[in-house]
């Protein structure tokens, strides 16, 4: 599972990939709660905002 920002997605969709060798979901922060769960606020990459899960 990846946190990231925008110009993190390739990157952690490729991660992805290669660990679990299947195709993630892709779930958007900005529109998405969860119950239990905060999203971290950087990107798991860089510094920026995350915006995207990667799951």
């Amino acid at each position: 599972m990846y946190c990231v920002c925008k110009e993190h997605v390739e990157l952690a969709i490729d991660k992805f990939v290669d660990e679990y060798e299947d195709a993630p979901d892709i779930v958007d922060l900005q529109t998405t709660e969860f119950a239990n769960w905060d999203p971290p606020r950087s990107c798991d990459m860089c510094d920026n905002n995350a915006v995207v899960l990667v799951v």
